[in-house]
């Protein structure tokens, strides 16, 4: 959707744990950015690595210089193949040391750049951008569940291009191709009917996974129908990361126990839609 940049305090109610709390300020400003890329280097993005490393060039020269930037690449290993920079050069040469893998360790990737990338609390806005179909191997030590309980606590918005939708079409052409054969031809090709129906149905669960953690996170989920698209969704990811409503309030609960706080954010017109993290860890003593 659209950003809309009219709004003032009266536009926003904010609760915490469903009790309505108090507002002090609001301001709509561009921030300092500290993103990580990420991107899944295993086979099911292998063959348009390029794609990504233009679309990736371009996002890094529609940031600010004050902005900061990393990259890793994860498939069955994970490698920070650049720390934090602001040097859009050295970014360029980790770009061109992306190496093509096998299997995706989705779920330790997130984990790793949650713990590892992110220190204390700044004034800079946090994000996490990946391309992957976000389908994890099983072979890794973090659940989805963990990487997005650490997400939460660093206070990380994650933004996903999926290429779900590429691999389902592709999936889908070459399972209408088998089912187009003859009886006997059909009977020879079941295995291979089974798996790509299976490979659907993973695509599916997939998806509703990335749906949740952007969604939980304060992120988007992005599905280009092809790598053509790469391009222009990083634009746009990058527009929506310089801007921002920062609302401002002191929680009612002054407990510093660490517990999670469920923050709701609604508007007075009901036709926008608040974009924001799913709550936060109140500090703890």
């Amino acid at each position: 959707g659209r950003l809309v940049n009219e709004l003032t305090r009266n536009d926003f109610r904010v609760f915490e744990d469903g009790a309505i709390q108090p507002l002090s300020d609001l301001a709509l400003r561009q921030v300092p950015v500290d993103v990580v890329l990420m991107v899944d280097a295993s086979s099911s993005v292998a063959n348009n690595l390029d794609d990504f490393r233009r679309a990736a060039q371009d996002f890094a020269a529609r940031l600010e210089a004050e902005d900061r930037i990393s990259l890793i690449k994860f498939d069955d290993r994970i490698e920070l193949l650049q720390d934090w920079t602001k040097s859009r050069f050295q970014l360029q040469r980790a770009l061109n040391r992306i190496e093509p893998g096998m299997f995706t360790r989705f779920n330790d990737a997130l984990q790793l750049a949650a713990k590892e990338q992110f220190g204390p609390v700044t004034k800079s806005r946090r994000a996490v951008i990946v391309l992957s179909d976000g389908i994890d191997n099983g072979q890794g030590t973090t659940s989805l569940e963990t990487a997005l309980t650490s997400l939460i606590r660093a206070q990380v918005a994650v933004y996903i291009v999926a290429n779900t939708e590429i691999s389902r079409a592709a999936k889908r052409a070459e399972l209408d191709t088998l089912l187009g054969g003859t009886e006997s031809s059909i009977k020879f090709n079941q295995v291979n009917i089974d798996r790509l129906r299976l490979g659907l149905k993973v695509l599916d669960q997939s998806e509703e996974n990335l749906a949740q953690l952007a969604k939980m996170t304060g992120g988007r989920l992005y599905k280009p129908l092809t790598f053509d698209a790469l391009e222009s969704t990083y634009a746009e990811v990058a527009d929506e990361l310089r801007h921002q409503y920062a609302l401002y309030f002191r929680p009612l609960n002054k407990t510093r126990d660490g517990s999670f706080r469920r923050v709701r954010i609604e508007t007075a017109n009901p036709a926008f839609y608040p974009q924001t993290r799913v709550g936060y860890f109140a500090p703890k003593s």
